[in-house]
Parts: structure tokens; C-alpha cells; sequence
């Protein structure tokens, strides 16, 4: 099999696009600082972007907005909040911006918890990883997709119908 060259594969955003319609709920969708590790499991993809965390975070974002059949849990590292500035110099303003272009909607757990997540859906489902140039820790943002027109609430409601459907 012929080697193939970074020069040959298509960009990220090409990538993303052709990946997203492709996605449903349980994919993933990680935008990584670039200390992220390349990972091993075959169900893994990961790309690098030629664009800055930000921009990469926010087209990630727009991009799964603009999907009817997926929408995103947004989760970053709860260790961000607790990140110095003396450790590591643009935290402060990272996490600022990051809020800004997130909201209140991105959900914090603990790193492990989410990779713990992010490798349990790896087992069966794809992931995508987009690596940036950033390099302040704990910065990685992990989009989990979901199902855009059928709501958790909807799901547990169907469960609970089946059951007590079910003969006693």
C-alpha cells in the first residue's frame, strides 16, 4: 500500500463535511491541543488543522449546528477551571473566549472521565480528531453528537411506554 502524504490527504474542513452527514449520535468529535496523543484504535481518525483552536472550535461548532439529524453535548476539562495562569501563561484569556464562543452550554467533567466516555464509544462508533497548534493544557473540546430530532426526554418517555406495555 502506498504511503500517503500530508500534501494528499484532503483538509480538515473537507474531511468534517464529508464525515458529518456520515455521523450520528455516539460519534465524536474532538478538537485537541496538540499535545493530544494520536491513538491506536482503528475507529479513530485524526487530522490536523491549519487554523487556531478558536476558529477550529467555532467551525466544528457551526458545522453540527447547521446538521438537522445531530446536535452536540459540548464538554470541556473541569481541570481548565483550575489551571493557573503562572503554570500556564493565556489561560485566563483562553478560558474567557472559550466561554464566549461556547456559552453556558458545554458540560465540564473531569478529563478522565471524558476520555473514559470518548474510548467506550470508540469501541463501536467513529471518532473524529481534529489536533490545533494550541498549546495550553486542558484545552481540548470534545463534542459527543446526538440524535438532532429525537430528545433524551422523548427516549425515556418511549422506554417507559415499552415497559409498561410489556405483559406482567
Amino acid at each position: 500500500m502506498a504511503e500517503v502524504t500530508a500534501s494528499q490527504m484532503p483538509d480538515w474542513e473537507s474531511q468534517l463535511a464529508g464525515l458529518l452527514p456520515l455521523f450520528g449520535h455516539r460519534n465524536w468529535i474532538v478538537v485537541a491541543d496538540s499535545a493530544y496523543p494520536l491513538q491506536s484504535k482503528p475507529g479513530i481518525t485524526t487530522l490536523v488543522a491549519d487554523a487556531g483552536q478558536f476558529e477550529t472550535v467555532r467551525k466544528v461548532r457551526d458545522a453540527v449546528a447547521a446538521c438537522k439529524h445531530v446536535r452536540a453535548n459540548v464538554y470541556t476539562d473541569v481541570e481548565l477551571g483550575f489551571v493557573e495562569e503562572a503554570d500556564a501563561p493565556g489561560i485566563v484569556n483562553y478560558w474567557h473566549q472559550l466561554e464566549a464562543l461556547l456559552g453556558v452550554s458545554a458540560k465540564q467533567l473531569p478529563h478522565e472521565q471524558i476520555i473514559a466516555k470518548l474510548d467506550q464509544s470508540a469501541e463501536v462508533f467513529r471518532i473524529l480528531i481534529i489536533k490545533t497548534d494550541m498549546t495550553i493544557p486542558y484545552t481540548s473540546v470534545f463534542f459527543e453528537l446526538d440524535c438532532g430530532y429525537w430528545s433524551a426526554e422523548a427516549e425515556q418517555r418511549l422506554r417507559q411506554a415499552i415497559l409498561a406495555a410489556e405483559p406482567k
